[in-house]
């Protein structure tokens, strides 16, 4: 996962967070068999933990880590120049 993964997922816990709140706080309906005002608030709180989490890989997600060698060794036509490059580079 990477930084395109993390702002999606905030993109998906603003949509769940602000559909959420209308739920919790501004529906005044009450149908019998299903609580509106719990189902906001469940919303709500996976909206905030999922832009929380995307955040999190936004941040760190694109993290890279490499070593760099360079070798000059002498070669009777001049110098020979050698770079090595190890480790992984994220997203």
């Amino acid at each position: 996962m990477g930084r395109g993964t993390g702002s999606g997922l905030i993109g998906l816990g603003v949509v769940l967070a602000i559909a959420g709140a209308i739920m919790r706080y501004a529906v005044t309906a009450s149908p019998s068999g299903f609580d509106v005002v719990t189902a906001g608030g469940i919303l709500l709180l996976v909206g905030v933990l999922a832009i929380l989490i995307g955040l999190f890989l936004v941040v760190f997600g694109s993290r890279s880590s490499t070593t760099e060698r360079e070798q000059i060794t002498s070669t009777p036509h001049g110098e020979e120049r050698v770079t090595e490059h190890e480790g992984w580079v994220g997203p």
